[in-house]
């Protein structure tokens, strides 16, 4: 995708050093914790109807295992048959991959909350959230960052002393560092490469390039899938400006926050294109995700969590 089309955003030039001030969330386990628990309050109301506000205790029961562990109170309360889930079982591995490149940074956001995200705010509470339900589950959690330097990783482990690591780690990310650019498939090839067993795998990304060869994107994505790891990618987008291009039609300066390249005009005058052509990339994503296996989930900055956590719920009942 064309670098034009890829980070034109209305901003001033000292984008940055107002960035800069953008402070960290006060308390991001807190955050994750209230996102999970209003999930978990609202769930009759989603395609998990009935399921236990205990799930870090049970799973699923699938048809043709034994029939030893099912929990038939359980059963009698939600009409729907689980496993009782023991300690010494072998939990669930999953790597959080995050893209932390300046175009993740847009739109411009002083102060975060729940009520006031942008890309980069969306994907680490998301991340931090999916960490809770993780946690309670005593699952093995790692991260990788990158944007243009492979910033972070770690592999997954599952102690206390680890996630409260990842969760200080995320709260760093949330503040930007200068401009930086994004080497999605240089990096995505070496995090496929450290990952030797099979995991559950989470892309947080805007998939906006400043390498722009889409066959080689599209490749790297394919990489993630070795070893017969589940892959997610959750693309991140504010759609009324990345997508619709709603700017209204007085003159403004769209600046390349990972460039610097501007250029000056009046937005109605390319909505059209740019809609076009941003739309034709989405689609084309959606279906290379659709032949690697790869779930691809569309995700609005400016909605809620849920979408991200029905999916988490979805792919750990196939991965189980």
């Amino acid at each position: 995708m064309p670098s034009l089309f890829c980070f034109i955003f209305p901003t001033p030039m000292d984008i940055r050093s107002e960035l800069h001030k953008a402070q960290l969330f006060q308390n991001l386990e807190l955050l994750a914790h209230q996102i999970v628990e209003g999930f978990i309050s609202g769930i009759h109301k989603s395609p998990f109807h009935g399921f236990s506000a205990e799930f870090a205790e049970h799973k699923i029961y699938n048809p043709g295992e034994s029939t030893k562990h099912i929990d038939w109170k359980l059963f009698a309360k939600t009409d729907r048959l689980y496993t009782k889930r023991y300690e010494d079982e072998t939990n669930l591995r999953c790597h959080m991959i995050l893209d932390n490149s300046s175009s993740m940074y847009y739109p411009e956001v002083k102060n975060l909350s729940l009520d006031n995200l942008n890309k980069i705010g969306f994907g680490v509470l998301a991340i931090a959230a999916l960490m809770e339900i993780l946690k309670k589950q005593r699952d093995a959690v790692g991260l990788s960052i990158y944007s243009d330097t492979y910033d972070f990783h770690t592999p997954e482990k599952s102690s206390e002393r680890h996630f409260q690591m990842l969760y200080s780690k995320l709260n760093e990310v949330a503040t930007p560092e200068g401009t930086k650019d994004t080497r999605t498939y240089t990096f995505l090839h070496q995090i496929a490469e450290k990952m030797h067993r099979r995991s559950l795998i989470f892309l947080f990304s805007d998939m906006l390039q400043t390498e722009t060869e889409e066959a080689m994107l599209f490749e790297a994505l394919r990489h993630l899938k070795y070893n017969k790891h589940s892959v997610v990618l959750f693309h991140l987008l504010d759609n009324a400006h990345e997508i619709d291009f709603e700017f209204g039609n007085a003159p403004k300066r769209f600046v390349d926050v990972e460039t610097g390249a501007h250029i000056d005009l009046y937005a109605d005058s390319i909505k059209k294109a740019y809609s076009e052509k941003v739309t034709q990339y989405q689609e084309d994503l959606k279906l290379r995700c659709a032949q690697y296996q790869i779930k691809y989930v569309d995700v609005d900055i400016r909605s809620s969590f849920s979408k991200v956590l029905n999916s988490f719920m979805i792919e750990r009942q196939k991965f189980a």
